[in-house]
């Protein structure tokens, strides 16, 4: 089992479109940065990941999980794009902002600290705890 962040930005797509499609889950579309592209290759189905939204909000706000592995991106001819599918598992009861990541010298390594304009991103497990912690959930999936 890996862990992932995944960015969005809400007025594209947000954590409510994401839960609207239920258990058949979305492609995780229109990636265009090689690094992220390369991460959603690694990923595997069953892989959880933190559903991120971004520009304003910044803060994590649910949990998705990978149920389509790499396969390419139906938004585009170019076959260098590749994505996944991903599921809303559930929301985070308190949703984490990036300013209180930040503030918690346990996650000062976190991708999401030092490069956060990467759209797909990897989560130790430690980390992937403590900000589940953070989020007051009380059985978080691992």
């Amino acid at each position: 089992m890996q862990y992932w962040l995944f960015k969005s930005e809400p007025n594209t797509w947000s954590w409510e479109d994401q839960k609207a499609k239920g258990k058949k889950g979305e492609e995780w579309d229109g990636v265009r940065n090689y690094q992220a592209r390369n991460f959603m290759r690694d990923m595997k189905k069953g892989d959880l990941g933190f559903f991120y939204h971004s520009v304003k909000e910044k803060r994590i706000v649910g949990i998705v999980e990978v149920i389509k592995e790499a396969h390419p991106d139906s938004t585009t001819d170019d076959e260098r794009w590749e994505c996944v599918d991903v599921k809303a598992v559930m929301d985070i009861p308190e949703p984490v902002s990036l300013d209180d990541i930040k503030g918690e010298e346990k996650l000062a390594e976190m991708v999401l600290v030092n490069n956060s304009r990467l759209s797909v991103q990897p989560v130790t497990k430690a980390e992937w705890k403590y900000v589940c912690k953070m989020g007051k959930l009380k059985s978080p999936p691992l």
